[in-house]
C-alpha cells in the first residue's frame, strides 16, 4: 500500500514538474528547429510573411489525431492564406510508441498528402516546453513584430467523433478573432485525444 502510494506520488510529483514551466496563454514561444519529413529543418523564423502559426501536437497512432487529420489539412488550407499556416508536431518517443517513427511520419504524411510541415520532436524538448499532454493538442501563435505569443490552446472543435456534428470551431474561432484584432474567447480549453508517450 505504502510502496502504491509512493508511485502514484513520485508520478503526480513529475507531471508537475514537465509541465511548471510550460506555456501558458499570454507567453511568449521561443523558437525551434524540428526536422520535416521531407528531411529540411524547420524553425518558426521560416514563416517570415507569417501572422501567426497553429502548431499542433500530432502523431500517426492515435485514433483522434488520425479522426482529426482531415480537418487539420482543412485549417491549413483554409488560414494558411490568411496568414496562419499548420505545423504538426509528432511528440512521441518512438521506442514508447513505434507507429510514431520518424520513418512513419514520412509514410503517413505522403499517404495523406499533408500540406503542411509534420515535424519530429525528438528528444521531446519542444513538447515538453510548449506543456502538450495529448494528441491532437493545439497552441495557436500569433506573431507581434518578429516574436510569437500563445493565444489560445487545447482542442480543436468539440466534436471529435464527428465532423458533421461539431458546434463550436475553436480554433477557427480564435484565428477569426486575432484576424479581426480580438482576443479569443475562449482562449483556452481541454484537449481531447491520446496521451503522449513520454521517454523513461
Amino acid at each position: 500500500m505504502k510502496r502504491s502510494f509512493l508511485i502514484l506520488f513520485l508520478s503526480i510529483l513529475s507531471f508537475s514538474y514537465i509541465y511548471a514551466d510550460s506555456y501558458q496563454v499570454g507567453d511568449k514561444a521561443a523558437d525551434f528547429s524540428l526536422k520535416n519529413v521531407d528531411g529540411t529543418m524547420v524553425s518558426m523564423s521560416d514563416f517570415k510573411d507569417a501572422n501567426g502559426i497553429i502548431v499542433i501536437f500530432t502523431c500517426n497512432h492515435c485514433p483522434y489525431s488520425v479522426l482529426y487529420e482531415d480537418r487539420i489539412i482543412e485549417l491549413d488550407r483554409k488560414y494558411k492564406i490568411k496568414g496562419y499556416p499548420v505545423v504538426a508536431i509528432n511528440p512521441n518517443d518512438p521506442v514508447k510508441q513505434p507507429e510514431d517513427s520518424y520513418d512513419k511520419m514520412i509514410i503517413r504524411a505522403n499517404e495523406k498528402g499533408f500540406t503542411f510541415p509534420y515535424l519530429w520532436d525528438n528528444g521531446q524538448q519542444v513538447t515538453e516546453a510548449y506543456g502538450a499532454s495529448r494528441t491532437p493538442h493545439v497552441f495557436l501563435l500569433e506573431k507581434v513584430d518578429s516574436e510569437y505569443f500563445v493565444r489560445y490552446i487545447g482542442a480543436i472543435d468539440d466534436n471529435s467523433k464527428s465532423p458533421a456534428d461539431v458546434e463550436e470551431k475553436f480554433v477557427e474561432n480564435a484565428i477569426d478573432a486575432l484576424i479581426d484584432g480580438e482576443k479569443p474567447d475562449p482562449d483556452f480549453t481541454k484537449a481531447i485525444g491520446c496521451t503522449i508517450k513520454w521517454a523513461d
